[in-house]
């Protein structure tokens, strides 16, 4: 193969997959090169969406609780007392730099080649990459599609409108909105509603949907609400948006929602958060003889290969669960199968974390999910205000939810909201991959004082219900 082709892999796009799949190939001794459109590496992760985003998150709780943290080394030309947008977006442009370089460096290291510009298919071994430098076509005899996803623009909502925005967007501000609707309580939504609440903004949501994050326990969800709600954020549930313009008069650049039922909200800035789509439609699919479906998603099979045996798949471009995280197995494994290293299957029991204010993560089955399948079980909670290092913390609302089957006692699920929450599932995530469970917590012994402590109360509160 060597001989054939300019490289033995080829990965488009540099975000989590493809970085780690090129990494991997690259650790096999093969001859490697990257497709990135961006000046710097790390694709929607780390420019426009997980990496900013959390970062943001954490640049709004500094701000908000008048951490000395947010100020030092982060005055965006303004100082402390500059505009707050300059200081936020001050810390999110040096974190995102920051881990570009690292992943550009690590990319070096492994001998990987990065080549700039646009990829689409030229035909079945080749790519045509554009750049302001012309057009060249590399050829490979593995091709790793990794171009993550974009925004989903619905027309009546996402017009041509200054005041209407997605996620990518969100560091083009050019100031604070005073007034703000979101549409959509996905992940993105809900986090991006919180952290604008969170600066004193006053937000209203708006979905369709009677419950936001329906995949999340319902305790959960009623927590995260009640938190919001508490920031002054409004609930629209069961709305749908008929249509968006701009409100003539003395002030052109509000914007005036109207909804399906005959209201209408008006704010300075509505965030549409309606989905992502894979980002694919300028890849020239048909060339390799290869269909995206209408979200512009690409179908693989367990290994990660395509209908064309030598085109791999993964990240968000192939959809659920679209995390960074599991984005960057499916690479490494789709990398290990190209070149017929053993390797395992992905695993079942991965973690989801969700960035709002509070914070959020959940391993596992829900409640709904086991009376669903009528398998019996019990929960134990524990609640930070009963810890001391939530005490510690500050943090008397918290809480981490134990599920556990009623009869062999293992460990079915973990649910947690709060400071922490998101580094805190991990001890769950381990238990049930190893296929522990109550007795495990029940003997085990756990830093004092440390929010891991709610594994062992949550654990004596399931026993004794169990017991009863």
């Amino acid at each position: 193969m060597s001989g054939d082709f300019d490289y033995d892999f080829l990965c488009i796009g540099s975000g989590p997959a493809g970085q780690r799949a090129a990494v991997q190939a690259a650790k096999l001794r093969k001859r490697v090169g990257i497709v990135e459109c961006e000046v710097e590496i790390g694709g929607v992760c780390v420019h426009t969406g997980t990496m900013p985003s959390k970062t943001f998150r954490e640049a709004v709780l500094s701000l908000a609780d008048g951490s000395d943290a947010f100020h030092v080394g982060y005055g965006g030309g303004g100082g402390s007392d500059g505009p707050v947008v300059e200081r936020l977006y001050a810390r999110v442009g040096d974190i995102v730099f920051r881990e570009s370089r690292v992943q550009r460096e690590q990319l070096r290291r492994n001998g990987v080649d990065i080549i700039p510009g646009m990829g689409s298919f030229a035909g079945p071994h080749e790519v045509a990459v554009r750049s302001s430098q012309g057009t060249r076509n590399v050829s490979a005899g593995k091709i790793l599609v990794a171009t993550g996803t974009k925004p989903a623009r619905p027309a009546k909502i996402c017009k041509d409108l200054p005041c209407v925005i997605t996620s990518d967007d969100i560091l083009k501000l050019d100031e604070l909105p005073r007034t703000m609707v979101v549409i959509g309580c996905g992940v993105i939504g809900v986090e991006y509603a919180s952290m604008f609440a969170a600066l004193g903004v006053e937000v209203t949501v708006v979905d369709g949907r009677t419950r936001p994050l329906e995949f999340l326990d319902s305790e959960i969800v009623d927590e995260l609400v009640h938190q919001m709600r508490a920031k002054e954020v409004s609930f629209r549930l069961g709305e749908a948006v008929d249509r968006i313009e701009l409100r003539e008069g003395d002030a052109p650049n509000l914007a005036v929602v109207h909804l399906e039922s005959g209201k209408r909200l008006v704010a300075d800035l509505v965030l549409a958060s309606t989905g992502r789509v894979g980002a694919s439609e300028s890849l020239d699919l048909d060339k390799v003889g290869l269909t995206a479906d209408a979200r512009g998603r690409l179908a693989v099979g367990a290994t990660f290969q395509t209908e064309v045996p030598h085109i791999y798949a993964a990240g968000d471009i192939i959809g659920f669960p679209s995390l960074a995280a599991t984005s960057s197995e499916q690479g490494r494994l789709a990398a290990c199968h190209a070149f017929g290293v053993e390797a395992g299957p992905m695993p079942l029991h991965f973690p989801v974390g969700i960035y709002a204010i509070p914070e959020i993560s959940m391993v596992g089955r829900t409640e709904l999910d086991l009376t669903n399948a009528k398998i019996p079980y019990e929960t134990g909670v524990a609640r930070y205000r009963e810890i001391a290092r939530g005490q510690i913390l500050g943090d008397d609302s918290g809480f981490l939810k134990l599920i556990f089957h009623a009869e062999n006692r293992k460990l079915l699920g973990v649910h947690a909201i709060g400071t922490g929450a998101t580094e805190l599932i991990h001890v769950g995530q381990s238990v049930i991959a190893l296929g522990g469970g109550l007795d495990y917590f029940m003997t085990t012994v756990f830093n004092y004082p440390t929010l891991a402590e709610c594994y062992k109360v949550a654990a004596f509160d399931a026993y004794n219900r169990l017991s009863v």
